[in-house]
């Protein structure tokens, strides 16, 4: 039997080697958890139970494996050191889960602290349209790798809404690709329909608009369908290889 453990800290980088100069492949938010396939020299080689991305990470003091109980339904969550918001510890980012351990009037404790009852969902909780939250992210930093409030990348941001939902998603835009399996028409697009191109990925907001996690802008934005498809065949020589329907 697989022996798992929990990430307890906010943001914990993979990286592709063992090597802190290394490129980092993907991270994981606080919550997520992973079994160990190698110790070596201060590193570990993990797999992560979520999406099954393996890579390397720091050896740092660990949680055992924990149930959660509450996801984090905010961009970002701050984490008091008692049941008030005077003494803020840190904050955990969206699709973040915690084991609550107490209930006190509008808080809920957890292994790092205290967090407000209305940054979180029960982990059971799906929303009927998974997407419905991704403005919280406009504006938000590109981060190759990332998937949190301080960076995150395309893929990612397809990712972290659907894991949210409790449907699975694999980690990178060429895995998604394939894992989706109905094809749709560029005339036929409607909200929520997922447009790859080779090594990017964007959602539709519309059959007029999309939002993405894009790296020639820096940021996750807003932009028309047909510009952003004219802009990327023109700058990155890259067409449409795939638009998906969940």
């Amino acid at each position: 039997m697989t022996k798992y453990f929990t990430n307890n800290y906010t943001l914990i980088n993979l990286h592709k080697k063992p090597l802190i100069n290394s490129e980092i492949v993907t991270q994981m938010i606080y919550g997520d958890s992973f079994s160990i396939s190698k110790r070596s020299k201060g590193w570990l080689k993990i797999k992560i139970k979520e999406d099954g991305y393996n890579g390397f990470i720091k050896n740092r003091k660990f949680s055992k494996f924990l149930k959660p109980t509450h996801k984090v339904n905010v961009l970002k969550s701050k984490i008091f050191k008692r049941p008030n918001r005077i003494e803020k510890i840190n904050e955990i980012s969206f699709g973040s889960k915690i084991k609550v351990e107490e209930n006190k009037k509008n808080f809920l404790k957890f292994s790092k602290g205290w967090i407000s009852k209305n940054d979180v969902k029960p982990i059971s909780f799906k929303e009927k349209n998974p997407f419905k939250k991704i403005f919280i992210f406009k504006n938000i930093k590109y981060k190759w790798g990332g998937k949190s409030f301080k960076g995150i990348d395309c893929s990612a941001l397809i990712q972290i809404f659907l894991n949210f939902n409790n449907k699975f998603c694999p980690r990178d835009a060429k895995d998604q690709v394939r894992f989706f399996k109905k094809n749709i028409k560029l005339k036929k697009i409607k909200k929520n329909d997922i447009i790859y191109w080779k090594g990017h990925v964007a959602l539709a907001l519309s059959n007029k608009k999309l939002i993405h996690a894009y790296g020639p802008m820096k940021k996750t934005v807003v932009m028309g369908i047909n510009q952003t498809i004219k802009r990327i065949e023109k700058t990155a020589k890259l067409k449409v290889i795939g638009i998906k329907r969940l």
